[in-house]
């Protein structure tokens, strides 16, 4: 029975360690209206097409894996976690995210052998999620995850990372 608690334990800690290695570059940031309490909201409605860019290569999205179906799984079980059920005719709050790609972000990093800093191609993407007020028309909200984009990524690491990153904005929306 030790042995099992033993083995249990360390996959637990491989798992939890192989995940903080797969998100370690992201970084999230979230800004609020102080004015907003966002405790009123009770429901939402999608505002617009969610777009992700297309990567007809497969570099940086696995083959026949959908990232915008998986963003917007996130973002509902986020609101739905905060109470908030998905309403398209007469919604409190619209919400959107967006991506973007720069495959040609170009950065300084340090060589190990020599510790030179060379310039390198290091692609990054970013994603945004903003929640509007529908009566105003105003965004309140605003969570933005920046991150160096792996190529030849699997569908499960992608998940892991769009998962971690919609997670990690949504602690930052005010109560």
């Amino acid at each position: 029975m030790k042995r099992l608690i033993i083995v249990a334990f360390s996959m637990l800690l491989l798992v939890l360690t192989g995940c903080s290695t797969v998100t370690k570059d992201i970084q999230i940031t979230a800004e609020a209206d102080p004015k907003i309490s966002f405790g009123g909201y009770k429901n939402y409605a999608w505002l617009g097409a969610a777009g992700i860019m297309f990567d007809e290569a497969g570099r940086w999205e696995p083959p026949a894996f959908d990232a915008d179906t998986e963003v917007k799984f996130y973002i509902d079980r986020e609101l739905r976690a905060r109470g908030m059920a998905e309403n398209t005719s007469n919604p409190d709050l619209l919400v959107a995210f967006a991506a973007g790609i720069d495959m040609d972000n170009i950065e300084f990093v340090k060589n190990d052998k020599n510790e030179l800093e060379t310039l390198i191609n290091v692609p990054k993407g970013a994603l945004m999620v903003i929640l509007v007020d529908a009566n105003s028309g105003l965004p309140i909200w605003v969570g933005a995850a920046a991150a160096d984009i792996q190529e030849n990524v699997d569908a499960e690491t992608a998940k892991v990372r769009l998962n971690y990153a919609v997670t990690e904005m949504f602690k930052k929306l005010p109560k």
